[in-house]
C-alpha cells in the first residue's frame, strides 16, 4: 500500500474507535494495532525504509536483522507498536486486571506512532 493509503485506512479505524468505550478494552487494543500498523506503515514508507508492497504485518514476526534495519529508522516508533502487541495477550486474549489502563496505555502509544507519522 502507498502512504496516503495507509493513512486513510488508519484514519477509518480511529473513526470507529471513538465510538467505544474504555470498557470496550479489546477493540481499543486490536484496534489500536491494526491503525499503529498503518501508521507505522506510511512512515516507513516515507522514510525509504520499506517499499510499498514491503509491510509490517507485526513486529514480533520480523526477523531480528530487519527489526533492527526498522529500528535505526526510527526505533520508537517500532517500538510503540511493538507495545502495543504485547498488551494484546493479556487483555486481549486474556482477562488481567487493570484493561481499561491497558487500553488507554494502548492509545497513547497509538499517538505517538501517528505522530512520527505525521512528522515524516
Amino acid at each position: 500500500m502507498k502512504p496516503e493509503e495507509h493513512e486513510a485506512a488508519a484514519r477509518r479505524i480511529e473513526s470507529s474507535m471513538r465510538k467505544c468505550g474504555l470498557d470496550d478494552h479489546e477493540i481499543l487494543i486490536e484496534a489500536a494495532m491494526l491503525a499503529g500498523a498503518h501508521w507505522l506503515n506510511a512512515h516507513l514508507h516515507r522514510l525509504g525504509a520499506t517499499q510499498p508492497a514491503q509491510d509490517v504485518m507485526h513486529t514480533y514476526l520480523l526477523v531480528v536483522n530487519e527489526l533492527r534495519r526498522l529500528s535505526v529508522a526510527d526505533a520508537q516508533a517500532v517500538a510503540a507498536l511493538g507495545a502495543i502487541e504485547d498488551l494484546r495477550p493479556a487483555y486481549v486474549r486474556g482477562a488481567h486486571a487493570g484493561a481499561s489502563e491497558a487500553a488507554q496505555r494502548a492509545l497513547s502509544l497509538l499517538e505517538s506512532i501517528r505522530a512520527s507519522a505525521r512528522a515524516s
